[in-house]
């Protein structure tokens, strides 16, 4: 069975070619799939930068300072590109998050930074369980 994460922020693992480890808690939203989860960032962010370097990463269930609320979990990160996609990782935040994320798309729009935003797909490696 493949494991659950609830709450409303993940810790983000992802590795520099150095290989050293980043961890950074994020706004994440479950996919129509369980197992799948979504979550936004700059596209100049760094972890899109280790991201593109390497597909693998670990989340766990944290609180907004990143203070771990749960165990790690393997997944495989992708980059989004295809509109539909983009499109359905828009739609869970936004059902997740409403007000919340409505308000920081209008920020983002006015500082022009929404056009620049990249959407990542997280898909939990399946052998993993949380007792779910």
């Amino acid at each position: 069975m493949t494991a659950t994460i609830n709450g409303n922020y993940i810790n983000l693992a992802t590795w520099r070619k150095n290989g050293k480890r980043v961890n950074t808690p994020v706004w994440f939203a479950e996919g129509d799939t369980k197992g799948i989860y979504y979550l936004f960032s700059s596209g100049e962010a760094g972890k899109v930068k280790r991201i593109r370097n390497s597909n693998y990463a670990e989340i766990a269930p944290c609180d907004v300072t990143g203070k771990l609320q749960g165990p790690w979990l393997s997944v495989h990160a992708s980059l989004l590109e295809r509109k539909a996609d983009i499109d359905k990782a828009k739609k869970a935040i936004a059902a997740k998050y409403g007000w919340q994320s409505r308000m920081i798309d209008f920020f983002s729009a006015m500082a022009r930074k929404k056009q620049k935003r990249c959407y990542i797909m997280l898909q939990v490696d399946k052998n993993q369980t949380n007792g779910s």
